[in-house]
């Protein structure tokens, strides 16, 4: 079966089984267990876990294709980072875990009711955490912590407390989290941003002004053309961070994905409520499932100013010229 095939079954499976309805009802405080269901049941968490284990034994890079799927259709449920974490209780040699799994985007830390988790991506939806706490890797249980949701409308993400570490914790091997955090976001952003560009065109075509469609309009024409630009060269950077071996990821590559992912989102999203007008800002309108969630994803795993600022301080300690820095770490290596 060839990458393509995965792909296209995929798209199938999400445009039955995740609407916009189905969206909007999972971000109102529906159950995620029967769309869940339906995409374990196909398999599809376990894409980078091995043939030997029961998966497809995909790289991330051949992966690619099927996360930014999860961006192209708001998908409400953290499949990309379950994916992920399934590969990791592989390599951990442990059982693995039903339900969905996402990545805490910082470290745990101590504070005076025990152990908090902050502004976790789609931490209102998982049942899992990977966790990273004093210097150690360990799948968390969300059931046993105290969750607190962010109040946002329609934000999926959620602060865990936890009283102490949890009994049933599963360890798992040490891995840099939050590079393939960022990296897999990356992805889905790079697909929610095509899903609006499509979006955006297609209004641009329909909607009429002074007798035309606004989209023959230079000033429209342009900003398209901007849109467009920034939606590919941030599919093209997210693939880019992918090995298409095994994990480690190369952090630099990641810096580069993710910082320019989150600052595209900015530029990427305001074109699209531009164009669209004041249709854009409903509620009913579903512009607003894609532009919420590139702005979530924009801080999830460091922003732009975090990632360019890494990417900053490594070129400067290389002391090369920016096309060596370049040439050495942020060309693609993909075979």
């Amino acid at each position: 079966m060839t990458d393509d095939i995965f792909a296209e079954s995929f798209e199938r499976l999400l445009g039955g089984v995740c609407t916009p309805a189905i969206v909007r009802e999972i971000e109102a405080g529906a159950a995620p267990g029967p769309l869940w269901s339906a995409l374990a049941e196909a398999g599809f968490a376990d894409l980078l876990v091995s043939e030997e284990g029961g998966g497809a034994g995909l790289s991330l890079h051949a992966a690619a294709p099927l996360i930014e799927a999860c961006g192209r259709h708001a998908l409400p449920v953290p499949l990309a980072y379950t994916v992920l974490a399934r590969a990791a209780l592989e390599r951990a040699g442990a059982n693995q875990v039903d339900g969905p799994v996402t990545i805490a985007d910082k470290p745990a830390h101590a504070v005076r009711d025990g152990i908090r988790c902050a502004h976790v991506p789609f931490g209102a939806v998982s049942e899992w955490l990977v966790v990273t706490h004093d210097g150690a890797c360990a799948l968390w249980p969300a059931k046993a912590a105290k969750i607190e949701h962010d109040g946002i409308h329609g934000s999926l993400d959620a602060s865990f407390l936890w009283p102490s570490v949890p009994a049933d914790a599963i360890g798992l091997e040490h891995a840099d989290w939050r590079a393939v955090g960022a990296a897999t976001t990356a992805l889905m952003m790079a697909g929610a941003m095509e899903r609006l560009l499509d979006m955006t065109i297609a209004y641009a075509n329909d909607r009429k002004q002074f007798g035309k469609p606004i989209g023959r309009f230079q000033a429209v024409q342009q900003q398209i053309s901007l849109f467009a630009e920034r939606t590919f060269a941030t599919r093209m950077a997210s693939r880019i961070a992918c090995p298409a071996t095994r994990i480690p990821l190369d952090r630099h590559a990641v810096a580069v994905a993710k910082g320019y992912a989150s600052a595209a989102a900015i530029e990427i999203t305001a074109i699209a409520h531009a164009v669209h007008g004041a249709i854009g800002i409903t509620a009913e309108h579903d512009l607003n499932l894609y532009t919420r969630r590139l702005h979530a994803w924009r801080r999830a795993f460091g922003a732009e100013t975090a990632w360019h600022a890494e990417l900053g301080r490594a070129w400067l300690l290389d002391a090369s010229s920016a096309l060596d820095f370049t040439r050495a770490h942020l060309a693609p290596s993909i075979a």
